[in-house]
């Protein structure tokens, strides 16, 4: 799991700690985490596990124990997984602990039912393609939901407190720690299919957690600040805000345009910006959460 995965997860069960949930609210939730869980037990039963193929964290663990013992993979995914859900529960909350626990049973249920079921396919480039978006969907979805299915990055939280290195490092290090155990379990060749299935995986999670429809925030520097930021308004239908600002070195006072877009919208931007003042100073930055204000998009006549 990445840094931004993990900070976007603690967001979320944090949030749903201070927030009363409705019945409809608490079924939706239910609904996902199901969904989410059942789609991690097909990409892992009907893909990976059956083509010797891993993914990181304790899943990557639980598929070469499996392997090594013949236990199916969801004995080993429970039982490595509950004392970092009591972690999770001490570090995060109640909520963030049920709502794991329910999708780790559901993720366990799932394996153990889809175990004696034939793979789709036994070429291992497509079940790690495959295999992984699907595994990648299901894991992003628990995680938009208030859950997780790896207790990895609850480790790395804590280690992350005692050395000098990030979550997202800490995590990365595990990771490269597990997939490279597959080159002594398997062969060497599986293991790049495992690099390969956790790569599309773990895109899969951002793409599941953020949406196509992903937000940026956009800063320009110009001259002409006031030209530029009625072309957003009125050729994108993005509202702007103008602030102050002084250059670092001129002193010179300055507007610095800021608004806020789609993905999909960045090369428009970027045209209108680079056709009005090809020597603005523009600055393009992700962000997970956009509320309040007048972010909706203004139609364009």
């Amino acid at each position: 799991m990445t840094n931004q995965q993990v900070n976007l997860q603690q967001k979320t069960t944090l949030h749903a700690q201070h927030k009363k949930m409705t019945k409809s609210t608490l079924l939706r939730r239910g609904v996902f985490l199901f969904f989410g869980a059942v789609l991690m037990s097909v990409g892992l039963e009907i893909f990976l596990v059956p083509n010797n193929i891993i993914d990181g964290g304790i899943t990557g663990i639980s598929i070469i124990l499996s392997h090594l013992t013949n236990i199916q993979v969801g004995i080993f995914l429970t039982l490595i997984n509950l004392p970092f859900l009591y972690i999770g529960y001490k570090m995060i909350g109640k909520t963030f602990a049920l709502s794991t626990l329910f999708a780790i049973l559901i993720m366990s249920a799932g394996t153990f039912l889809l175990h004696p079921v034939r793979p789709l396919t036994i070429d291992p480039l497509l079940a790690a393609v495959f295999g992984g978006i699907i595994l990648g969907i299901g894991v992003g979805m628990v995680i938009r939901f208030g859950g997780s299915l790896d207790g990895t990055e609850i480790v790395a939280i804590l280690t992350s407190k005692k050395v000098p290195f990030s979550v997202g490092e800490i995590v990365m290090f595990f990771n490269l720690f597990i997939l490279g155990s597959a080159g002594f379990v398997y062969s060497w060749d599986r293991a790049m299919y495992s690099l390969i299935a956790y790569f599309i995986a773990y895109k899969m999670i951002d793409v599941t957690i953020e949406g196509f429809d992903e937000s940026k925030s956009v800063w320009i520097i110009s001259d002409r600040f006031r030209t530029i930021g009625e072309a957003i308004l009125d050729r994108l239908g993005r509202g702007v805000t103008y602030l102050e600002g002084e250059g670092g070195f001129s002193g010179d006072s300055k507007k610095v345009i800021f608004c806020v877009i789609t993905r999909l919208e960045e090369a428009k931007l970027k045209s209108i910006v680079e056709e009005l003042d090809p020597g603005a100073f523009l600055a393009v930055g992700n962000i997970h959460d956009v509320k309040g204000g007048r972010f909706k998009k203004r139609d364009i006549h």
